[in-house]
């Protein structure tokens, strides 16, 4: 249950029908407010919990409301990046933000990873952050605390390109001060036993982001920004459903 008196909003600009019935479908005891533009969506009736917002910047509405404590968590729906995060980044008082992904293989298994953001975790003191709050949140969702820390190769392929030599050092460090496991380039092993897996910077864990769940028949049930004081779940406009983004955002009000 989440904290009492408490509502999660999400963003409804392109396909707003698509997140009302994300909203709809979520069946979250706590109330929702669907941020859109004036006239653009209707909420089905009998759908009591779930609500509309209207504003002509949605986005920055759905920021200042999570800031000023009106809402208890948001999650970024199908409003564009761009501007929405950076009205957040503003907001918040941070010049970059930091998000742990909730992504699900094909077959069923869910991991936290990261970093999903192109200019994410490219630093060992990056990667040992994601680590310790990674372990916050898989202990919040029950999944191993155990963390893999991925590099460009196997331990064979040291002296085959400086790059790659660079990503298993960083990862051994890692591994090392984090208590963490290097798992080499081996992310199909990781995943059996890591709750939490480490990619080796901000572009690799994007792509590795995009297969699963674009190309993979995976899912990513979005990704909770996890350098400042609220809850926002980040989201990708090409999901299917948010409904599971909900969830995620209500069990870390909980």
């Amino acid at each position: 249950m989440t904290q009492k008196g408490k509502t999660i909003g999400i963003g409804a600009a392109e396909d707003a029908d698509r997140v009302i019935a994300s909203a709809c479908r979520a069946g979250l005891s706590c109330d929702i407010a669907c941020y859109c533009r004036p006239g653009t969506v209707q909420v089905p009736a009998g759908q009591a919990n779930v609500t509309l917002r209207e504003s002509s910047e949605p986005g920055k509405a759905l920021v200042a409301d999570l800031m000023d404590d009106t809402i208890g968590a948001a999650v970024r729906g199908t409003l564009p990046a761009n501007t929405t995060l950076a009205a957040l980044k503003k907001s918040a008082g941070v010049d970059h933000l930091e998000r742990i992904a909730l992504l699900e293989t094909a077959d069923g298994k869910k991991f936290l990873f990261a970093p999903v953001g192109i200019d994410e975790g490219w630093t060992v003191a990056d990667k040992l952050v994601l680590v310790a709050k990674g372990r916050a949140i898989a202990k919040k969702f029950g999944l191993p605390e155990k963390a893999g820390i991925l590099s460009g190769g196997r331990f064979g392929d040291v002296g085959r390109h400086p790059v790659v030599d660079r990503t298993m050092a960083d990862a051994e460090l890692v591994a090392k001060l984090g208590n963490a496991v290097h798992c080499e380039i081996l992310i199909e092993d990781a995943v059996k036993t890591c709750g939490i897996i480490i990619a080796p910077d901000g572009i690799s864990g994007n792509l590795v982001f995009r297969t699963l769940a674009f190309l993979g028949a995976g899912h990513g049930h979005g990704a909770p920004v996890v350098n400042i004081a609220k809850i926002f779940v980040d989201t990708s406009r090409a999901q299917k459903d948010y409904a599971n983004a909900l969830m995620l955002a209500a069990a870390l009000l909980e």
